[in-house]
């Protein structure tokens, strides 16, 4: 077995779910490379806590998405949710990315699905996100959305967003390789306003104990703005973006498959929605497909008499014109749905509209 198959047989490994001597053994070898990781993260941090490492700040504000964990909580639609919030209050919004896992002369996955969500909004992505950002206000907007931002910081942000997937909040409480946390839970220290994605995968019991894990993590520091929310499917993306009804899937036998952070997730919306589901294969997160792979595809979608075979919107954007190979294919979209008041959420955005230079909001 690899170290890194895909992401569904990483989450096995580091909860523990996966058994047998090999798993163990190699969990004991990521416990081991988790040490230095863990130190460096932790001097990086404090490094940049007491302003010995250089930071930028753009002519515009910052607010900046990102998550405690790796990949599948969900931030892309809580981008596309920000900026149709900032454009409803007038603003000119632009997502700025480090462009991950594009191949040269490509958009990244998240950069292809928030073209289509957002037409009109302009997507910018460069490893150095200072310039990005910079190269964002030269064409016209006002605010910037950085993606994936939150252990980015090297750009000053005025506001930080921090998404929590609820169905595995806090990446099996260990730190990467060992497990799936970017850095230590003292992290949450730094965010502004925290999103609880996938809220209603938990009954209130288990929201409040998240929410009370994030209340220590923070040492006493003011709590931060907090949302629930889920991620709704709201229709059915076709090549050409035709969008059909979810009850078309009700009780068709489906192919499904994914390379994204959370394919566990992908899963339970396809079940939610009534589909049939005659297979399930699942790569690794910005998994590039290949021709064998659409072949591996379209023969178990045949052997499996599927009526369709469904991926996620991440996924039909990275497969462009290849994907026509697996006709009929669609993708299910999905949506931010806040299920708390998104009210002291909203306030923090339009506060920061006014900040510069890494101030926040009061």
């Amino acid at each position: 077995m690899s170290i890194l198959p895909d992401a569904e047989t990483f989450r096995r490994l580091a909860d523990g779910s996966l058994s047998g001597l090999g798993p163990a053994s190699l969990r004991s070898v990521l416990s081991a490379l988790a040490v230095p990781y863990a130190a460096a993260v932790s001097v990086r941090n404090v490094l940049y806590d007491r302003r010995l490492l250089p930071q930028r700040a753009a002519t515009i504000p910052v607010v900046s998405v990102g998550n405690l964990t790796l990949g599948g909580t969900g931030k892309t639609p809580l981008v596309a949710w920000l900026a149709r919030e900032l454009i409803a209050l007038g603003r000119r919004p632009a997502v700025v990315s480090r462009g991950y896992a594009a191949r040269p002369d490509q958009t990244s996955d998240e950069a292809a699905e928030l073209a289509l969500l957002l037409p009109g909004v302009p997507h910018v992505a460069d490893r150095d996100r200072a310039a990005a950002a910079e190269r964002a206000a030269g064409l016209g907007a006002d605010v910037v959305l950085l993606d994936d931002g939150f252990q980015h910081r090297r750009l000053q942000r005025n506001l930080d967003i921090l998404t929590i997937d609820a169905t595995d909040p806090f990446g099996c409480n260990r730190l990467f390789p060992r497990g799936l946390l970017r850095e230590p839970l003292a992290g949450l220290a730094r965010s502004d306003a925290i999103v609880l994605s996938r809220a209603d995968r938990l009954d209130a019991d288990g929201r409040a104990a998240i929410r009370a894990t994030v209340a220590r993590a923070r040492r006493g520091r003011p709590p931060a703005a907090w949302v629930e929310a889920t991620h709704a499917p709201v229709g059915l993306r076709s090549f050409g973006g035709a969008v059909a009804p979810l009850e078309s899937l009700a009780g068709r036998r489906v192919l499904a498959f994914c390379g994204i952070g959370n394919p566990a997730a992908f899963r339970h919306t396809l079940s939610g929605l009534g589909a049939e589901l005659v297979g399930f294969r699942s790569f690794a997160d910005h998994h590039h497909y290949s021709n064998a792979d659409l072949d591996s595809l379209a023969a178990e979608a045949a052997t499996g008499d599927a009526d369709l075979v469904v991926t996620t919107l991440k996924d039909l954007v990275r497969l462009a014109e290849d994907g026509k190979r697996l006709a009929p294919l669609v993708a299910v979209e999905v949506a931010l749905e806040p299920l708390t008041d998104p009210e002291p959420l909203r306030h923090l955005l339009t506060l920061t509209l006014t900040l510069r230079g890494g101030a926040k909001p009061a």
